[in-house]
């Protein structure tokens, strides 16, 4: 049993973080709305008042918030941020979908207290998180993921060592800008099919009989059939990770067309008040 602390409480983080403690470890939640807070106290978590709070005297203190600016917010502000609260030796993880400028400054601030950092960011969604199989693309030192692994194991079915730090991070955008040009292909193709004869239910059935259609794409095409935009993923969060990609691809001199037409695309989305809506929503923009 380790003592960790874990910072943000959405969607994913309240289902990640139940499964530490049903792995037994003891654990202290914070939150910016301390009500969201409620189900992890009911299995037996501990609250914090801020980040720092929760990071005090904590082996293992975990991010899973929505972006940079509020990574930073729980890591870095002030007095009460996170990096504050780290003892030495203790490891910062932080798992949000973020860019690898930030994930280095904030292992530069871990490390100015004695600490270790990974860059932990997931792939998977509200399913997975419930079910403890997420996969973990993991940057930073080997022998630092080693000392974490039982930890982040209790959270997934996979934790793969992708690199230095920063490499996590470079890898889930990567991942998400995959995804969503698969998701603009389908998009567009399901509404050019419609309009040729082959209504989108029937087209989303037989694209998922090629075995060129991997069976989340597959299921995305009949939700984006059925006018399913049940928020999972939203339009909205992956616009912000492929402006990421982008930004970060400017820096390093990477040439991303595609990108740049699947960002535009989301963009068109969000344009018809969509942002809120799961990724499938991107099917409106070509209907």
């Amino acid at each position: 049993m380790q003592h960790i602390a874990f910072l943000g409480l959405g969607a994913m983080g309240t289902r990640m973080a139940t499964q530490l403690v049903k792995a037994g470890h003891r654990v202290t939640v914070w939150n910016r709305n301390p009500a969201k807070a409620a189900p992890l106290l009911e299995v037996g978590a501990a609250l914090a008042a801020t980040p720092r709070d929760a990071a005090q005297g904590a082996d293992i203190v975990i991010s899973m918030v929505t972006d940079d600016a509020a990574a930073r917010a729980v890591w870095l502000d002030g007095a009460a941020g996170a990096v504050a609260g780290l003892r030495p030796g203790a490891i910062a993880v932080e798992c949000s979908t973020v860019t690898p400028g930030w994930v280095r400054q904030l292992a530069e601030a871990a490390q100015s207290r004695g600490a270790q950092m990974l860059d932990a960011p997931v792939a998977g969604s509200r399913p997975q998180a419930e079910a403890a199989q997420l996969i973990l693309m993991v940057g930073g030192e080997a022998d630092t993921l080693e000392q974490a692994r039982p930890v982040l194991g209790a959270m997934a079915a996979k934790v793969l060592h992708v690199g230095a730090i920063g490499q996590g991070a470079v890898l889930k955008l990567a991942a998400n800008a995959l995804f969503a040009a698969q998701l603009l292909s389908l998009a567009e193709l399901l509404g050019f099919l419609a309009r040729n004869g082959c209504p989108a239910a029937q087209a989303a059935d037989l694209l998922a009989e090629f075995p060129i259609v991997a069976a989340p794409i597959a299921g995305a095409a009949r939700m984006m059939a059925a006018g399913n935009t049940t928020p999972l993923f939203t339009i909205d969060l992956m616009e912000k990770d492929l402006a990421y990609l982008l930004d970060t691809g400017r820096v390093s001199g990477a040439n991303l067309p595609g990108a740049s037409a699947a960002r535009a695309a989301f963009q068109r989305a969000q344009q018809r008040s969509l942002g809120s809506a799961h990724v499938s929503g991107i099917a409106a923009v070509f209907a």
